[in-house]
């Protein structure tokens, strides 16, 4: 069950990486928009490992 799972958040990501570089070369409006939620989604979760660092180190891990 984790497999397919695995599979689909992989192709999720590879599809968000070639909407960014299409973006970037001047898509459709559609792609400017899955590259936005991409890139952001991608911000998020650098947010979110930061603040797992920090609180790591404030805890003496």
């Amino acid at each position: 069950m984790i497999g397919p799972a695995i599979l689909v958040a992989l192709a999720l990501a590879i599809g968000g990486c070639v909407c960014v570089v299409w973006a970037e070369r001047g898509g459709p409006r559609w792609v400017r928009a899955v590259a936005a939620v991409t890139l952001a989604v991608g911000e998020l979760v650098r947010r979110s490992d930061k603040g797992d660092r920090r609180r790591q180190d404030q805890l003496g891990e």
